[in-house]
């Protein structure tokens, strides 16, 4: 590192966990995070300000109105730009030393496999069940480390997936069916700073597997409860005959 970068980042290197080593290891690490919405508009602006050497940034939506109460990468200035282009101008000027690459397309099979297999941490930051099982199954083919996030109305879940580890259980073990999102933050609504606090547990998780520091949420879904400022945790289980991580894969 040199002198700038010893000083942007000293809060980090003061840290006996982090030091000057685990920082240079996030400035070497690639992540990448999908969707740019409510989610991941926190966790790519945290990891980006926290030195995340490249940010691999996927969205296929445009910026709209709507999006504005929470979306907080984007503003009114980006309304009908892409939101990969919108959040690619922030961030470059939140931390102008990283590398940025956006993707403004729907990833799907061969495509999805490359971008996972590409980086060290995948975010999943989609609002739709689709996204959530295709980028899970690249992510165990794969095995890379999946960090989950969701919000609705003033509820938030987290959860990590850390594939190739024994036990660890896969999104798919969680949710063993795929179908429709019967409720979403269109349909029923979602409180601003909601996205912020998952978000950014995102980023937070994802700095920890990358630098190996602490205990991540790998196996456990935590569940947030905004109105009574209340979380509660559930222990995860890798189910042997998941179509996707169990026997067979």
């Amino acid at each position: 590192m040199d002198d700038h970068q010893l000083l942007r980042y000293s809060r980090h290197i003061l840290l006996p966990q982090i030091d000057a080593g685990g920082q240079d290891k996030l400035l070497h690490a690639r992540v990448l995070v999908i969707g740019l919405g409510g989610l991941g508009s926190p966790a790519a602006m945290y990891l980006a300000a926290a030195g995340i050497g490249e940010l691999v940034l996927n969205d296929y939506d445009r910026v709209d109105l709507s999006n504005l109460q929470r979306q907080i990468i984007h503003g009114t200035d980006n309304l009908g730009e892409a939101k990969v282009e919108s959040a690619r101008k922030t961030l470059a000027r939140l931390n102008p030393d990283i590398t940025l690459h956006t993707l403004d397309r729907r990833l799907e099979g061969a495509d999805l496999d490359a971008a996972v297999a590409a980086v060290d941490v995948v975010l999943d930051c989609s609002d739709n069940f689709a996204t959530r099982f295709a980028v899970n199954a690249a992510c165990v083919k794969a095995r890379k480390p999946l960090v989950s996030g969701a919000v609705i109305r003033f509820e938030g879940q987290l959860a990590v997936f850390t594939p190739g580890q024994p036990d660890s259980p896969c999104y798919n073990c969680l949710y063993p069916t795929q179908g429709e999102l019967p409720e979403s933050c269109a349909r029923n609504g979602v409180i601003a700073p909601l996205p912020g606090i998952v978000g950014g547990m995102q980023a937070l998780e994802a700095m920890k597997l990358l630098l190996g520091i602490g205990e991540t949420a790998s196996g456990r879904l935590l569940l947030f409860d905004a109105l009574n400022l209340e979380w509660r945790q559930m222990k995860l289980r890798r189910n042997p005959h998941c179509p996707t991580c169990g026997v067979g894969e």
